[in-house]
């Protein structure tokens, strides 16, 4: 039940955030919700690629998005952010992820992915196609390296819960970003990759984002997310993540034309070093 530090044969920690919040453990996963901005301020869950049920054949119609009667109301986003809009209700731990191990075991995971405190407010068009396009790819793409023995993942995610998120109905601040850091044993050795991704809240609420242009990937070192998000990761002390400016030759990217280390666009899995 709930996240599983020990999942890859070490200890792998879940992030800490500067505000303590209620800690939840559901189904392959837990997180920390936010009261003050009725969001996840981390998600923590486990993937074994080796005892995923195909998505379809678990489907999603017939389970509704429901407020967790463990907290108050008042500190989760709930139906009336999504009514007559654009905004879907987006999974942080991604339902696919979470539907592995025995049967009814992925079936209660799959009900635990629809409760509010793992939905964020996401743009239609971020949410549809973008974000578990982006997301799955990137996961697809380790689960597939030859190195990744038993098959396994632990997956940290979230909104980045910034100052200047634009307030909407008075009830919620939409997050301009998501994160996740993506964590592996590849031949034995404990590794992570850290991924950053925006969406365009609305025309008029734009505002500054540094580096990131709508919908792009990023791979970025965990200094740059933790700077962004506030959150510390002690789970990752000891593993090998920080060189995203390095190794990353690729046929359309000669060595001596990579940039130094900092944040990378990801246009394709590939841009990755693993």
């Amino acid at each position: 039940m709930g996240y599983d530090p020990d999942f890859l044969a070490a200890p792998v920690d879940p992030p800490r955030a500067h505000v303590t919040g209620d800690l939840l453990d559901y189904t392959h996963f837990s997180l920390e919700l936010d009261p003050g901005r009725r969001l996840a301020a981390w998600v923590a869950w486990n993937v074994d690629g080796d005892r995923l049920h195909p998505g379809e054949s678990i489907p999603r119609s017939g389970t509704r998005f429901r407020a967790d009667p463990r907290v108050p109301e008042d500190h989760q986003t709930l139906d009336p952010v999504y009514a007559d809009n654009r905004l879907d209700r987006g999974h942080v731990a991604r339902r696919a992820d979470l539907l592995w191990g025995p049967l009814d075991e992925a079936l209660r995971a799959n009900s635990d992915s629809f409760f509010f405190p793992n939905i964020t407010p996401q743009m239609d068009d971020f949410n549809q196609e973008r974000l578990g396009g982006s997301w799955g790819m990137l996961e697809a793409a380790i689960l597939s390296e030859d190195g990744l023995r038993p098959r396994r993942l632990s997956l940290f995610g979230g909104p980045v819960l910034a100052d200047d998120d634009p307030p909407y109905r008075d009830l919620v601040r939409i997050p301009r970003e998501h994160w996740k850091v993506v964590v592996y044993r590849l031949d034995g050795a404990l590794r992570f990759r850290c991924f950053l991704l925006t969406q365009q809240v609305d025309p008029g609420l734009r505002g500054a984002v540094g580096y990131l242009d709508e919908f792009d990937t990023w791979a970025l070192p965990l200094t740059d997310l933790e700077a962004r998000t506030g959150l510390v990761f002690p789970g990752l002390t000891g593993a090998s993540g920080d060189d995203v400016g390095d190794a990353r030759a690729t046929a359309d990217r000669p060595v001596d034309a990579m940039p130094a280390p900092g944040p990378l666009l990801v246009r394709n899995a590939r841009d990755v070093e693993w």
